[in-house]
């Protein structure tokens, strides 16, 4: 059966940028959320000294939970050979951060958008840029995961490969068993595709999940792909919510999970509003997960 994780994204800037919340903090509040681990983002204050990594996993395992998953954001289509050489480098920090804090796992993706860029250039550009990772995640025993992203909080332009045919081709473009998909269902809402329509295209190499719901505060569905060409970036009909009472089918979406044998880790990444919405999240996926990876003999 998946294991539950949760991610502080309602806390990213406490964290990564003023310093106001600890990872103390963070984990004594996602403590009772009762899940079995909690992501990491590469970015946090008190992780950019690497000698305090094993003093972060020993807070979270000594609560009882694992960090399963290092959320990072590479920016593999830089055009400048010495800058995206220095993403390379930052990546294979990230990775041996990984492996140091217990992850299995740890985010790449495509990097931004830029305008000069074609579809052609810029795919071989990211495709080499992972591939020149994989070594080093093969010598560390973690596997790169690869999300269907919207955009990096702190980044100018959106996903190089935020679009369903443009992500499709990347992943199938890297065989490797230390790669795979992180499947997050809301953003392709966000590039104006059909989730489920993704996810059966990339099920098979699906490993882990982030799991989050969008609602719609105006119009339809039709709108939002008309909506700039279909919704680039974050548009302004889609909000946040709690996991289940938004635009994703749940159920449909861990059938199809089910069906190819997925078994890894699903991370929550709702709960913008707060640690009542996350607890609410939390309680509906592990209701969900149960239905659906039933113990044996139920």
């Amino acid at each position: 059966m998946p294991r539950l994780a949760a991610f502080p994204k309602a806390y990213m800037r406490q964290l990564v940028r003023d310093g106001t919340m600890t990872l103390r903090d963070w984990v004594d509040l996602a403590a009772p959320l009762g899940v079995d681990g909690l992501e990491f983002y590469s970015g946090f204050l008190e992780l950019a000294d690497p000698a305090r990594w094993p003093e972060a996993r020993r807070l979270v395992e000594g609560r009882g939970m694992v960090i399963p998953m290092l959320c990072c954001s590479p920016d593999f289509s830089q055009p400048d050979p010495e800058l995206r050489r220095q993403e390379i480098e930052r990546e294979k920090q990230w990775i041996r951060m990984a492996a140091t804090l217990g992850a299995g796992y740890c985010r790449v993706l495509s990097g931004q958008r830029r305008p000069e860029l074609t579809r052609s250039q810029g795919l071989d550009l990211v495709v080499s840029a992972i591939e020149a990772c994989l070594p080093e995640a093969e010598a560390c025993g973690v596997t790169l995961i690869i999300e269907n992203h919207y955009k990096d909080d702190f980044w100018s332009y959106p996903e190089f490969a935020q679009k369903m045919d443009v992500f499709c081709e990347l992943v199938e473009r890297i065989r490797h068993p230390r790669f795979g998909v992180n499947y997050d269902p809301s953003n392709a809402f966000l590039a104006g595709d059909d989730p489920l329509e993704l996810l059966r295209r990339v099920k098979h190499r699906v490993v882990t999940m982030h799991a989050s719901d969008r609602y719609l505060i105006e119009g339809t569905l039709e709108d939002l792909r008309r909506e700039e060409g279909g919704a680039e970036g974050y548009a302004r009909r889609l909000r946040h919510g709690v996991i289940g009472r938004g635009l994703n089918n749940y159920d449909a979406i861990f059938s199809e999970l089910r069906g190819v044998g997925f078994d890894g880790w699903v991370s929550i990444e709702d709960g913008v509003d707060g640690i009542e919405q996350l607890a609410e999240s939390a309680r509906f996926l592990r209701r969900k997960l149960q239905e659906h990876w039933p113990a044996p003999g139920r």
